[in-house]
């Protein structure tokens, strides 16, 4: 039996929309699709304490970085983030871009809802609640200096 697709979570100008979320299946691995818009606020630098990723761009251009090597990926490259490595992307072109994102072991398509919900509460995004999110699940917010290296 297949579960059941989650729906889309938005989070300002980034929609999730998860194919497969590992913390359900107990699979372990996660799949969801991410559409940034062009100059669309994007994370921070961070990185993943527990988690390795694959991006995969399917449309558009998206450019990423991982430990200080920065590329725009087009339809069918990719880009490999090991276990620790500082990170982050956004989408300064001028067409959306549209990309496959693999988790694993997969954080879920919770923590989005998490991150969206205090993303949108009254009076604003809460910096301290956010950082508090993002360390529940597992991410690392990148020091000043690893954010340089990592930087876009």
């Amino acid at each position: 039996m297949q579960p059941q697709e989650q729906p889309i979570v938005k989070i300002g100008q980034l929609e999730i929309r998860y194919l497969m979320d590992g913390t359900v299946t107990g699979a372990g691995l996660g799949m969801f699709e991410l559409t940034v818009a062009p100059g669309a606020r994007v994370p921070p630098p961070h990185s993943h304490r527990n988690n390795e990723e694959v991006v995969y761009v399917l449309d558009g251009v998206l450019r990423y970085t991982v430990d200080g090597e920065t590329r725009d990926l087009a339809p069918g490259q990719r880009m490999y983030t090991p276990r620790g490595s500082v990170h982050a992307f956004s989408n300064p072109h001028e067409r959306p871009a549209r990309a496959l994102v693999i988790l694993t072991p997969d954080i879920g398509a919770q923590y989005f809802r998490d991150v969206a919900a205090v993303a949108t509460a009254p009076g604003g995004p809460d910096p301290a609640k956010m950082a508090e999110v993002m360390s529940r699940y597992g991410l690392v917010l990148a020091t000043s200096k690893s954010a340089a290296t990592a930087s876009l």
